[in-house]
């Protein structure tokens, strides 16, 4: 793989991520609800669930998905069930005054979390089976140009998700008003209840 030909993915994959989706909703959600201490645990998901998604790819579900009408449907419910089971424990979860005690955190299942709706995600498997051929030069084996192109992306998931969640557990840090906090919960919960919804409502095109 040439240099031009790594820069472009790099540029491209820069520009993709920092377009907010499913993924993002989930890092910032647990980021407000939190603050910074479940951060490792969704990062790590993030990039597990990144890195399935692009390995299950390159393996051919992509295409799988792309032919088969019933598998693509089911991924696309249960993707999207998830996402709006999620917005709603957001949408529900207790508003927390500075002198109370903190929550109690399950890493595991934040770490699930992040995972499942990285990974559950069908759109991002044919996406990524349609995109990162685009960069691949066919002068030259196949094998190593995808590991390099799929640890470039995974990498540049990881630092974006670890973003957003600082950028959302700053803003945290100054809701201290509970009707503040609770509106942002709601707010948060709607936003991913939706985007459930527009992924049940989604059509493979």
């Amino acid at each position: 793989m040439s240099l031009t030909h790594w820069l472009a993915f790099l540029v491209a994959s820069n520009l993709l991520l920092a377009i907010p989706g499913p993924t993002v909703l989930v890092v910032v959600s647990y980021a407000l609800g939190h603050g910074r201490r479940p951060a490792a645990a969704v990062v790590a998901g993030v990039t597990l669930g990144d890195f399935t998604a692009m390995t299950c790819s390159m393996l051919g579900l992509g295409a799988i998905l792309a032919a088969s009408a019933f598998v693509f449907t089911g991924l696309r419910w249960l993707g999207g069930l998830y996402l709006i089971y999620l917005g709603y424990k957001l949408w529900r979860a207790p508003v927390v005054t500075p002198d109370a005690p903190a929550p109690a955190l399950s890493l595991k299942r934040i770490f699930a979390h992040a995972y499942a709706v990285t990974a559950l995600n069908p759109k991002s498997i044919i996406f990524f089976i349609a995109f990162v051929p685009q960069f691949i030069d066919t002068a030259r084996p196949f094998a190593p140009q995808v590991a390099i192109l799929e640890a470039t992306f995974v990498t540049m998931a990881g630092l974006n998700a670890a973003l957003y969640g600082w950028l959302a557990s700053k803003a945290r840090e100054k809701l201290k008003n509970p009707r503040v906090q609770r509106a942002v919960n709601r707010t948060g919960g709607s936003v991913l209840m939706g985007a459930g919804v527009l992924a049940l409502g989604w059509r493979n095109s």
